[in-house]
């Protein structure tokens, strides 16, 4: 038995869901997510939630019990408070600025990199050492926010780059004399 897909998805209020076939779309305030399933497990909807069940005793439909139940809650997460990264920059003379539907990042390169935000996703820079990666669709928001900070990862000895907020960088001792 699964753990996590024997558990039935809370619907919070202001959030509706319904099944067509193999696709389940949930319906809330900040937008409308859709996931479409594989035929080994079947969706039902209740006035309490949404619930997953495995259609047979395979071992596909084990694995897929647990991972669709995971994918409608991170729907229902998304349509109702929706998901946020938060990315710190560090580095003197290291800033950004939106301009419009572009990011604009100096990150001590010769030229400025020019980051085009794609549909779906907000991304606000608050302060110039601070960036908000918000959006409905959480595979959509963590890749935009790995995107931001591949330009330039945190280096090991002086720290200096674009890292996550909270994220602890392991830090290396210099050359000695």
């Amino acid at each position: 038995m699964s753990r996590i897909g024997k558990r039935p998805v809370d619907l919070p209020s202001g959030v509706e869901a319904s099944v067509s076939g193999q696709t389940i779309s949930v319906k809330g305030p900040k937008g409308t997510r859709s996931f479409t399933a594989t035929d080994d497990v079947t969706f039902s909807v209740a006035e309490n939630g949404v619930s997953v069940e495995p259609r047979g005793k395979s071992k596909r439909a084990r694995q897929q019990w647990g991972m669709s139940r995971t994918m409608v809650a991170n729907l229902v997460t998304g349509v109702s408070d929706g998901f946020k990264k938060e990315l710190e920059i560090t580095g003197v003379g290291y800033r950004a600025q939106m301009q419009g539907n572009t990011l604009k990042l100096a990150l001590g390169y010769s030229h400025d990199v020019n980051y085009e935000v794609p549909e779906g996703v907000t991304v606000t820079a608050p302060k110039q050492t601070e960036i908000t990666v918000e959006g409905i669709d959480q595979q959509l928001v963590g890749q935009v926010a790995a995107n931001i900070r591949e330009y330039r990862k945190p280096e090991p000895y002086k720290g200096k780059g674009i890292r996550y907020k909270g994220e602890y960088i392991f830090r290396k001792e210099g050359k000695k004399k």
